[in-house]
Formats: C-alpha cells, sequence, structure tokens
C-alpha cells in the first residue's frame, strides 16, 4: 500500500513540465540587475501565466459583479533570448513575465475604477512579508490585474496612469485585464495583458484592433475590432498609443492537470445543467439595450446627413463613417443572435436526451412552450 500511494505521487509531478514553478532568485536578480526593458520598450512581449493564478482572477472578477475588482500577481522574468530555461522557454524571442501565483486586495470598485488606497498598500506588504516567512511563495510581485465587466480587455485612461507609476517605479512590471462577463458569455476567459511606454517614447497610433489588445485574447470580430458599450467608446482607444498589448499564455503542472480532472468528474453534471440563456442572461439584456442606443445614434445620422447634405450637427459625415457604424452594428447584432441560437439549441437537445421528448423543451416565457 506505502508503495502504491509512491508510485501515485511520482505521477503528480514532472521535472519538465513544473519547470516555470522553479523560481531561481539569483538569475532573476541577474536580468533585475541589467533591466534590458529600458533599452528595449518592447522588450516584453509574452505573460506566462499558471493555471491557479488564472483561476485565482477569474473567481475574483466574477464575484466582483457588476462592479470593478483589483489584485496582484507574483512571479519572475524569463529572457528568453539568453536560453533561460530550455524545458519551459517561450516561443517568442524576448522577455517573458512568468505568473505563478495571484492573490486579491481588499479594495471596493465601483462600475467604472477601482483604486488601492493605503490599507491595501499595509495589506501587501505584510503579505509579501508572511510568504517570505513562511517560506511559501518567494518571487516579488511583478503586476497588477482587474476587472472590466462586460466592456473588454483594454486600459482606460486611470490604468494607464496606474500602470506608468508602478512601471517607472516597481519595474518589471504588467497590467492584466478580465472581463467577467464575456468569460462567461464564450466559456472562454478573455484577459489582455499591457504595458505602457516611457513618456519619452513616440509610439504610432495603433488601430482599432491593436488597442484593444486583440492579440492577447480580447473580444474581437473579424476585422480585428472589439465592440465596447457606448459609455465606454469615449475612453476606449482615447489612450491606445500609451501602451500595447502582450501575448498571454497559460501553463499548468502535472498536479494541477490531475486537479483540474478530478473536478471536472465531479462538477461535469453542473455544467451540463447549465442553461447560458440564464447565466448570461443580464449581460445580454445590456448588450441588447447598448445596441439600440447605437442604432438610434446611427440612424440620426442618417437623417442628418439626407436632410443636410452630408453636413451634420459637428461637421461633414461621411457615408462611408455611417456604414462602417452600420456594419459594427449587424456584426454585434449578429454575434449576440448567434449565442441566443446556439443557447436555445443546446437548450433544446438537453430536454429531448433527458427530459422525455419535446414536452419539456424550453419556453420563452410567453406560455406558449418551444418555439
Amino acid at each position: 500500500m506505502f508503495t502504491m500511494e509512491l508510485l501515485a505521487t511520482d505521477r503528480l509531478s514532472d521535472p519538465k513540465r513544473d519547470a516555470l514553478y522553479n523560481y531561481d532568485a539569483a538569475s532573476n536578480n541577474a536580468i533585475a540587475s541589467k533591466k534590458p526593458w529600458l533599452k528595449d520598450v518592447h522588450y516584453f512581449k509574452t505573460v506566462r501565466i499558471s493555471a491557479v493564478a488564472l483561476m485565482k482572477m477569474v473567481m475574483h472578477a466574477r464575484s466582483g459583479g457588476a462592479f470593478e475588482v483589483m489584485g496582484l500577481m507574483q512571479g519572475y522574468v524569463m529572457d528568453n533570448s539568453s536560453g533561460g530555461n530550455s524545458n519551459a522557454s517561450s516561443s517568442i524571442a524576448g522577455g517573458t513575465l512568468v505568473v505563478t501565483d495571484a492573490f486579491r486586495l481588499p479594495v471596493i470598485g465601483t462600475e467604472t475604477r477601482v483604486n488601492a488606497q493605503d490599507d491595501a498598500n499595509e495589506y501587501l506588504v505584510e503579505y509579501l512579508r508572511l510568504c517570505r516567512e513562511e517560506g511559501t511563495r518567494e518571487e516579488n510581485v511583478v503586476g497588477w490585474y482587474h476587472s472590466h465587466p462586460g466592456y473588454g480587455c483594454w486600459l482606460s485612461g486611470i490604468d494607464v496612469s496606474t500602470q506608468h507609476l508602478q512601471q517607472s517605479f516597481n519595474d518589471p512590471f504588467v497590467a492584466v485585464v478580465i472581463d467577467p462577463d464575456r468569460t462567461t458569455s464564450a466559456n472562454k476567459v478573455e484577459i489582455g495583458a499591457f504595458r505602457t511606454y516611457p513618456e519619452s517614447h513616440k509610439a504610432a497610433v495603433p488601430t482599432t484592433g491593436e488597442a484593444s489588445g486583440s492579440g492577447s485574447g480580447g473580444v474581437v470580430g473579424q476585422d480585428g475590432s472589439q465592440s465596447v458599450p457606448v459609455a465606454k467608446a469615449e475612453d476606449f482607444g482615447a489612450h491606445a498609443s500609451k501602451y500595447y498589448a502582450l501575448e498571454v499564455e497559460h501553463f499548468k503542472s502535472t498536479l494541477d492537470s490531475r486537479l483540474l480532472e478530478l473536478l471536472w468528474n465531479k462538477y461535469w453534471v453542473q455544467t451540463l445543467a447549465q442553461n447560458p440563456l440564464i447565466t448570461n442572461r443580464d449581460y445580454a439584456s445590456s448588450q441588447m439595450a447598448d445596441l439600440g442606443v447605437r442604432v438610434q445614434e446611427v440612424a440620426g445620422l442618417v437623417s442628418r446627413t439626407g436632410r443636410g447634405g452630408g453636413q451634420g450637427a459637428a461637421g461633414p459625415v461621411s457615408a462611408k463613417g455611417i456604414d462602417g457604424a452600420m456594419e459594427k452594428i449587424v456584426r454585434d447584432v449578429n454575434q449576440i443572435a448567434a449565442k441566443e441560437r446556439a443557447g436555445l439549441m443546446a437548450a433544446d437537445v438537453k430536454s429531448k436526451l433527458f427530459g422525455g421528448g419535446t414536452g419539456n423543451a424550453p419556453t420563452c416565457g410567453c406560455g406558449k412552450g418551444g418555439h
């Protein structure tokens, strides 16, 4: 029996697969002393996040509901150009920020912003002190994360200021944004990682897709653009030239894989029983309301263009601009409709498989049964 337990324990670890968890303080200090990110503003190209840290951040973001939440990430720097750990090196040349753990901060956010106060700073110092004293986590803080409930992964003006301040005094540092609503809706973690440019750097103004962090897992359309609510449209992209997006990768240890497998074996029934139409109804309703506002705005532009020969209240209104706005609306309508159809089909299939035929098909609320 004792031998069997040892064999089972051995299978839960793999030196090659678990190499990213082996923190080398000497190597990390050597890279920190060279500060290669000061010579190349795009030195960091990748962020690798452990499964445990990712789950903590997503669960924290979900717990905040419509309010933003904030936390910090621990990890280290891995220099891919110098070889580093050959078993765990990223496929992208340059520097990689490896996130091994994350923890929430005791801050109260609003629907539009979240800021850390003195009590959060005291909590941070005490948390890191206890980690080192207990020997549970030696890595330094390498970034912060916060949530954008329902409006995508990008940096607002306040976010840019916060990240720039952290890079000035605590570099290397990365900003991670998670959208919990879109994560639930898409059944895929919607996450973006960003770093700001120094004030002396003159960056070209990126396209809409680049500003949204489409390379980092943001919710984007086929044209590379990201759908943002009307209330956030002014702030979205206004500071896009001040930061850039990093690629986000995920990794898990052998033990993580086994634990996730056990969790799936335990909770797969609840996952199958969930109805996405009910789970995502608040987010879907907000999307439809936002579409209604955008349709009214475009209708007003069309009306002014027709009466004034292309002259709007704020100047000439180009037909190309109106067509582009209408195309985005149509694209977003199709995306919402596709998700609703998928939810109805999934509910219908589960009803036929487990409910004994079409008699228990989902209803729309009108009392007439399935449609």
